[in-house]
């Protein structure tokens, strides 16, 4: 049985041959991976037959493994795009520190709620930066972009609904409102 990220990286694999590099960079918009994670994951579907691998050599740099997927590997994607998926998991630090703000004043607590609409920010401009580069005729469902932009917009999507809530929280915390 394969855990969620393994067929995350499988269905990366079938729109294209990647170096473990390049997967945890396509990944992250949707996905956080780590390459602690994705290189033993790689290495075990390469035992278990669902990608193979063709060695790169590079000058000044170790060789790279460029991956692809097998039949297998297709067939198990397949068979897990069929299953419904797991409740989302959340964790943030932020909607931690949310729920003990009533510790703490104003001063302490908006730059938090600041810093994170600056984070935020920072992630729309990269998430249209990459759609960009999906020209509008490969922005169909029977694209292999299909995916990737309609991701990319519900990226934006959640980002500007949180940066919403940060701007409400602070207005909350300059009003001195008691919620």
């Amino acid at each position: 049985m394969l855990n969620t990220l393994s067929y995350g990286l499988l269905g990366l694999l079938a729109k294209e041959p990647c170096s473990g590099y390049d997967l945890m960079l396509r990944i992250q918009p949707f996905w956080q991976a780590k390459h602690s994670q994705i290189y033993p994951l790689l290495a075990k579907l390469e035992r278990e037959n669902y990608v193979q691998y063709e060695r790169i050599e590079q000058r000044d740099k170790p060789d790279k493994k460029v991956y692809t997927i097998t039949d297998l590997g297709r067939e198990a994607v397949m068979e897990w795009l069929g299953e419904p998926p797991a409740e989302t998991a959340f964790r943030d630090e932020l909607s931690l520190k949310a729920n003990c703000i009533w510790m703490t004043d104003r001063n302490t607590a908006a730059p938090l709620f600041l810093a994170r609409m600056k984070q935020l920010e920072t992630k729309i401009a990269y998430y249209e930066k990459l759609l960009t580069r999906i020209p509008e005729e490969e922005r169909h469902i029977r694209s292999k972009h299909f995916g990737d932009y309609i991701l990319l917009n519900r990226a934006i999507s959640l980002a500007e609904g949180q940066i919403e809530w940060c701007k409400w929280v602070i207005q909350m915390l300059e009003d001195g409102q008691e919620v």
